[in-house]
């Protein structure tokens, strides 16, 4: 791996961005997503709020960080068509990372404009933070790619991959499900307090988002299960440090993340731990990424297999 200028710059950026996103969490779990009332991108209809309230402290300081992280983002896509020729990936990875940059500001100002925070139960708000959290994923996953480029990767490669592609594209499939529960999960948690399912039917508490704290659970030990797996079974395949160390990353990852899924559930969703179940999600997200593209930029593993074995020795014609 080579870190330039530029390299540094986008791992520093996607750094932010993390930051950014679980800021959005904390924004969530309190509830001051209406910190700002219905106007975006004003504040209650001022460009800065006076004698503000705490929750609109909270809502504005996310929205100052955000448009911190796509100025960042833009300086990715300038900088970049500055020193890369045309259609180098790491031009196309900084341009996709600002668009869908741009549809994150969209879908965050779709929540504020269409009442979709605060106290709000609605089919139409669970929706939108199962896409939010897609979107939040694929920005998240293009700006590693750039990152990744600009440090010296390699593109990935489909053909000849064979089951390598498929196990992997399962993965990436599974995870972002695991992750759109856990984003209407964490919703229930933040409307509910929380509150076992147990202690709901007797207090006559019912709502469709209840059940999910049993659902999502479930999803989390499968998908980190299959991941653990395939990590293990694709590192035994194919050579080199890189994917040995981001699989052993991985499912160093996912048993933290399991073990903090669990206390969450236990301490009935402390903000403060909400915020790390979030990281942990996204930094997993971010091993899984950079695993595959490396795994499928290297060489088949049928041929990997094939170089480690010794060539067989022929005997001479008597």
């Amino acid at each position: 791996m080579r870190l330039n200028r530029y390299a540094i710059f986008s791992w520093s950026t996607l750094g932010y961005v993390l930051l950014v996103i679980v800021w959005g969490a904390y924004v969530r779990a309190t509830g001051s997503g209406a910190g700002c009332g219905s106007h975006w991108p004003l504040c209650n209809g001022e460009v800065m709020p006076r004698a503000p309230q705490v929750e609109t402290m909270i809502e504005y300081t996310h929205r100052i960080t955000s448009g911190i992280s796509m100025i960042l983002v833009v300086g990715m896509v300038i900088w970049a068509r500055r020193i890369y020729p045309a259609r180098h990936l790491v031009r196309r990875g900084a341009a996709a990372s600002l668009i869908l940059m741009i549809v994150e500001a969209l879908l965050g100002a779709g929540l504020v404009i269409f009442g979709l925070v605060a106290d709000d139960d609605s089919i139409a708000r669970a929706i939108a933070m199962a896409l939010h959290l897609v979107n939040t994923f694929l920005l998240v996953g293009a700006i590693t790619l750039t990152c990744w480029w600009a440090s010296g990767g390699k593109a990935p490669r489909l053909r000849g991959q064979g089951l390598a592609a498929g196990l992997l594209g399962i993965g990436v499939v599974a995870f972002v499900i695991l992750g759109m529960s856990g984003a209407v999960t964490a919703l229930g948690d933040t409307l509910f307090d929380a509150i076992p399912m147990w202690e709901a039917h007797a207090l006559g508490i019912t709502h469709w988002l209840l059940p999910l704290r049993i659902y999502h659970p479930m999803i989390a030990i499968g998908v980190s299960l299959y991941l653990i797996v395939v990590a293990a079974f694709l590192t035994s395949r194919y050579e080199g440090r890189a994917v040995r160390n981001l699989s052993t990353g991985m499912i160093g990852l996912l048993l933290i993340q399991v073990a903090a899924g669990f206390l969450n559930v236990f301490l009935r969703a402390p903000v403060w731990l909400q915020g790390v179940h979030l990281l942990l999600a996204d930094l997993i997200w971010i091993v899984l990424i950079l695993l595959s593209t490396d795994l499928l930029s290297s060489e088949p593993a049928q041929a990997a297999v094939r170089r480690r074995q010794p060539e067989p020795v022929s005997s001479a014609a008597g």
